[in-house]
């Protein structure tokens, strides 16, 4: 596996704890019916894993990450009778061949050391007409205004590290790619956005970022391997707050979408 770059604190868990089936899974929800079974691999602190298997029940869902310790987090917020907890690395599955209708990965393909072999294994573990499913960013696409240079800064700061963590940053432009080399012949791929514009959604997203930026593993990582000092990190966490009191803030982040047939 590659170093998962973000981390775990409160600060990269405020934006994950936001995420929904609506707003990061629309793609996916028209392939769902009650009753199948679902693997949710990087659930996380569990909400999209959540409204999944509400969709689903009495179908059940297995959520999967990669220790103990991270699957806690999913563990302590999910309270529902068809959910399943496993800790595994999705290049191994520890599940037998055709174990799910549903396979679903938000957000983890861009951090896996090899993302066409996870694909391949997410296959593996579908069963003979089911669904694989991803959904990653793309941080090279990411679109904002005001174009304040403590952004671009702290966007190529955020893709060496995420680089030199084994990642790839940029993934939501080649999920296409990546399901195709994976052997996959029935792929259908998408995109859609998170937009933050109205003054609550910027001083949310930017006071996240400029937080993360300070306190998260990516800071941690950033300052440990030289790739920035503490005076650059203070430097990115004010643009961010800039661009959030700023009444004409926008910004984009485009993702890229993948429904492939196992």
């Amino acid at each position: 596996m590659a170093t998962y770059t973000h981390g775990h604190h409160e600060s990269v868990l405020r934006s994950h704890r936001w995420r929904t089936a609506e707003n990061s899974a629309a793609y996916l929800l028209p392939h769902l019916s009650s009753g199948i079974s679902l693997l949710d691999v990087g659930c996380g602190p569990g909400t999209i894993t959540a409204d999944l298997a509400r969709r689903l029940t009495p179908g059940r869902v297995t959520a999967l990450e990669r220790t103990e310790e991270a699957l806690s987090l999913a563990r302590d917020a999910i309270d529902l009778a068809n959910v399943d907890f496993a800790v595994g690395d999705v290049h191994s599955l520890d599940f037998p061949d055709d174990s799910f209708d549903v396979t679903h990965a938000h957000q983890v393909l861009q951090h896996v050391a090899d993302p066409v072999a996870a694909l391949r294994e997410m296959r593996r573990v579908t069963r003979p007409g089911g669904v694989v499913a991803a959904r990653d960013s793309d941080y090279a696409g990411f679109t904002w205004f005001p174009q304040l240079p403590e952004l671009d800064e702290w966007l190529a700061l955020y893709q060496r590290v995420a680089r030199g963590n084994g990642g790839e940053p940029d993934a939501g432009r080649r999920m296409l790619s990546w399901a195709r080399a994976a052997g996959f012949t029935e792929v259908t791929a998408t995109a859609s956005v998170w937009c933050f514009a109205d003054p609550e959604d910027r001083d949310w997203w930017g006071g996240l970022w400029a937080d993360r930026i300070l306190k998260s593993d990516m800071a941690d990582t950033a300052l440990r391997t030289g790739a920035a000092t503490r005076a650059d990190l203070e430097r990115i966490s004010d643009g961010w707050r800039r661009w959030a009191d700023d009444p004409d803030g926008w910004l984009i982040i485009p993702h890229g979408e993948i429904i492939c047939r196992a």
